[in-house]
């Protein structure tokens, strides 16, 4: 392999810049399964992601029980009924309930994110200040799997509306291993470059200039 670094021109900027816009937050997804080595490709692509102190704290739980499955399921299920009580009174609620949050029980495969908070890797590189630069490294691993899943035609959706203590607690994982993301895989069953929430009428995509400011 030559140590000489790519060109990428003018095309494959624009392909990037293509693969950005068509990035989905995905919830409808087709029965069929994704095939083991695009999962172990697509992890490989997430291990790729920058770390401080290259600590790669990211761990990666696959949810293969049913019953795992089903309880995790359960619980977003009642945690987005619960959150629906924030709009209460407000016509946003309908809108809000007839929203599909997650594809829990469709999607072929779940996997569970966590951030290591004390990896031996890094030797405590960059953390002192700003421990949670640890759970950023791991957003950035999410990111890069996102990214390599839809070059491949595949979705991935990102659940929140959990509890961080049930979901360690049902996968028993180790006590200083803090949930980033619960993560929905499979193949969507439709594309749009449009993100749902914006065709369902919830927000749209508001312009970068109003997040950018001078000092």
């Amino acid at each position: 392999m030559s140590d000489l670094p790519p060109q990428f021109d003018a095309e494959f900027a624009a392909r990037f810049a293509q693969l950005l816009r068509w990035r989905r937050d995905v919830r409808h997804f087709e029965a069929r399964a994704v095939a083991e080595e695009e999962m172990c490709a697509l992890l490989e692509c997430a291990s790729l992601a920058p770390s401080v102190g290259n600590a790669q704290p990211w761990r990666f739980v696959r949810v293969r029980s049913s019953t795992l499955r089903q309880a995790l399921a359960d619980h977003v299920d009642a945690q987005n009924a619960q959150a629906a009580q924030q709009y209460a009174g407000q016509a946003r609620q309908e809108l809000y309930r007839s929203l599909k949050l997650h594809g829990l029980r469709e999607a072929p495969e779940l996997i569970v994110v966590f951030c290591d908070e004390q990896p031996k890797a890094g030797h405590g590189l960059g953390i002192v200040s700003m421990p949670e630069m640890l759970r950023y490294s791991c957003v950035l691993a999410i990111h890069t799997l996102w990214l390599a899943a839809r070059l491949r035609g595949i979705g991935v959706g990102w659940v929140s509306i959990l509890e961080p203590g049930v979901i360690r607690a049902l996968l028993d994982v180790p006590a200083d291993w803090s949930l980033i993301a619960l993560l929905c895989i499979g193949y969507p069953q439709d594309a749009s470059q449009t993100p749902e929430l914006e065709r369902r009428g919830w927000q749209a995509r508001e312009p970068v200039s109003n997040r950018v400011f001078d000092r």
